[in-house]
């Protein structure tokens, strides 16, 4: 009996050791592989540092016109409008040479340019801007240097009835030529008109 206790302890620790291994938890096994994805997930950068910025201002167009690579002042109650275009839709205003104009019940308003490299003396396009039979230069011919601009105004008298005051100015721009010239209804508006569209004009080459 003593020798039976022995074999018998024996023989159940052979069969324990043989015996199948027990199956693994299928929820433990998941929860394994779902931690190791997340530790191997990137990690999120850091939230980007806020700057403030200023908001921007809106542009005011108003008594401003801009196009052609340059921006001329006018009143507020009246636009330009392409006159080339107007008389020939195939050749209309451009960089090159343009005409516009602007008009209502009290006013009119003529801008025209045209590209002269290598021209200081605006005088050429003051004359052309002028109709012979029309406008006669009155007085003196005022000239100045506007921000680095060769500038030239005249008053003029006119035989208009209705627009019977007028005025008209030239100036050089780098490699273009400008001349604008006004009739109005009151004698002191078109020095002050054309004040007014200069001291808002600029220019890009």
């Amino acid at each position: 009996m003593k020798i039976f206790a022995p074999f018998l302890i024996f023989c159940l620790f052979a069969l324990s050791a043989c015996a199948a291994p027990a199956t693994p938890d299928i929820n433990e096994q998941i929860n394994q592989i779902v931690a190791a994805t997340l530790i191997a997930l990137p990690k999120d950068p850091p939230p980007p540092t806020y700057t403030p910025y200023p908001s921007p201002t809106p542009f005011n167009l108003a008594g401003l016109f801009c196009e052609y690579q340059f921006c001329i002042g006018h009143p507020k109650d009246i636009a330009f409008f392409d006159l080339s275009a107007q008389k020939n839709p195939l050749t209309p205003s451009g960089y090159e040479t343009g005409i516009l104009a602007a008009v209502n019940n009290s006013l009119y308003l003529q801008l025209i340019w045209q590209r002269a490299p290598g021209t200081s003396d605006p005088k050429f396009l003051l004359d052309m801007i002028l109709f012979p039979q029309a406008d006669t230069p009155s007085g003196n011919l005022d000239v100045k240097l506007i921000r680095g601009m060769n500038v030239l105004y005249t008053a003029l008298n006119s035989t208009a009835t209705t627009l019977p005051y007028s005025g008209a100015g030239a100036w050089t721009c780098g490699e273009r030529v400008f001349a604008w010239k006004t009739y109005a209804q009151q004698a002191e508006a078109p020095a002050a008109l054309f004040n007014e569209a200069l001291s808002k004009f600029t220019c890009g080459e």
